[in-house]
């Protein structure tokens, strides 16, 4: 039986993801037809992003078989409820923290789309009962237990991105198909390395970052010791737009091992992101999930999420009252691009100030206000109104929950005795064709670039 793979989202962009594998069906041996999606993310970033969230989908969900998601990601999830509200029926799969946070983030963006939508007068495309339909679909499944759907065999493997990352595997007929979703960069606090795949004929691989290599890991530490040291010597705020999902974590993880050990002076440190406090709710259920390293920390009584100096502000009141506190002071809020959420309420405040300090930790899309800032721009308009930037602005490329072209390269290598074809991913046109062109220069794989629409057959 042929199969076909399309790219729906995620192709020359970071965003988006969306990719339908179908299979069949074959009259002769009367095996029916497949049709199995990998993630349904949300475009972000660019001005049209919009737009293309609201198109219909360039396929019939009411066809398609099951869901599979690799992690939970807004830009992995965020249409999942409206391929729900256009006739999606079938079931949804990913692990148990994943489906946790996909609950939690798909209810905290209904919340920004209908602020959004409301200042434009247009509807959401998605409502909190296609939210609750999609939940009901959505079912568990644990690393490296086999799932059979019709003739595919399905089974998820530890990504190493964030708690609960997968890389879906799929095997149909003779051929074996991995997506990566997102994969990690260990070493990494609390997180086990990705699972090494064998035997691969179809690689479906992210390339964020792949034209770009990291900061080691101990010089992301230092950063962030210094970051925090400069701004209490300057009596300054340490701003830190953080994504609600890992990012934070990754930091409060790093933050407390700076405190418990007196590395840097006391000062209030402020989590003022809801969202993020919820999903560090669920990683406390979830501590089977951590390396080895996490587990003993927190059996010797550790609480790696709470130390002293840290303040949860959950109510808008309490977020507010962190303008009460003079500085220095250190306040870590969403959204990690700065495209909404309560940091850019800080940002408007402390932006112009030359004592204050933005420190950037994660991917900046194209077109995002963090984008901006990281390029150097001297003014940004927050709420409309123009805000001079005179705070330092940092970046830490280290810090990315996302493997470098390195880490990239050395996974394709690993894997490529059998492989057939690469598709490469989720990243910028630049950092995917360069990364393609160097799987083809130093592994003579053949390696494309899918663009949005493209369809090919794995023969």
């Amino acid at each position: 039986m042929p199969i076909k793979l399309s790219f729906y989202g995620g192709a020359q962009e970071v965003t988006g993801a969306n990719y339908l594998l179908e299979c069949g069906p074959d009259a002769r041996s009367g095996r029916p037809a497949i049709k199995l999606l990998v993630d349904c993310g949300l475009f972000q970033g660019a001005k049209t992003a919009e737009d293309e969230n609201r198109r219909p989908f360039p396929y019939n969900p009411s066809e398609i078989d099951a869901l599979f998601v690799t992690h939970a990601h807004l830009d992995h999830i965020g249409r999942i409820p409206k391929l729900v509200r256009d006739g999606f029926s079938g079931k949804i799969f990913s692990t148990g923290p994943t489906r946790d946070f996909a609950e939690l983030s798909l209810i905290d963006s209904l919340g920004i789309l209908t602020k959004e939508a409301r200042r434009e007068n247009k509807e959401t495309f998605y409502s909190k009962e296609d939210v609750e339909k999609a939940m009901s679909l959505w079912e568990v499944l644990e690393y490296d237990e086999m799932f059979s759907l019709k003739d595919a065999e399905i089974t998820l493997r530890d990504a190493g991105h964030i708690l609960g990352s997968a890389m879906v595997e799929m095997k149909v007929e003779d051929k074996k198909i991995l997506f990566t979703g997102d994969l990690g960069n260990p070493p990494v606090p609390l997180l086990k390395r990705p699972y090494e795949p064998k035997d691969i004929d179809y690689l479906i691989i992210e390339s964020a970052y792949g034209d770009k290599e990291h900061e080691p890991e101990e010089s992301r530490k230092i950063k962030i010791e210094r970051a925090i040291e400069k701004a209490i010597l300057n009596k300054g705020v340490l701003m830190v737009p953080a994504f609600s999902l890992e990012r934070t974590q990754q930091l409060l993880y790093e933050i407390n091992d700076l405190v418990e050990n007196n590395h840097i002076p006391a000062v209030p440190i402020f989590l003022d992101s809801p969202l993020a406090i919820k999903m560090t709710d669920v990683y406390k259920k979830y501590e089977s999930f951590y390396n080895k390293k996490a587990k003993f920390i927190i059996s010797s009584g550790d609480d790696v999420f709470n130390f002293p100096g840290l303040k949860m502000t959950l109510t808008t009141e309490e977020s507010k009252a962190i303008n009460e506190v003079p500085p220095p002071k250190v306040v870590i809020a969403g959204a990690g691009m700065s495209t909404g959420g309560r940091i850019i309420h800080h940002e408007k405040r402390y932006l112009p100030d030359k004592n204050s300090i933005l420190l950037i930790i994660g991917y900046q899309a194209a077109g995002s206000l963090g984008r901006q800032l990281v390029e150097g721009v001297r003014e940004v308009k927050i709420f409309g109104e123009e805000v001079p930037v005179n705070a330092e602005v940092v970046s830490i490329r280290g810090y990315s929950a996302h493997a470098d072209t390195n880490g990239l390269f050395d996974f394709v290598d690993e894997i490529s005795e059998k492989l057939k074809k690469v598709f490469v991913v989720q990243g910028e046109a630049r950092a995917s064709l360069f990364f393609s062109q160097r799987v083809r220069d130093y592994l003579a794989k053949e390696a494309v670039v899918p663009k949005l629409g493209d369809t090919f057959e794995l023969v």
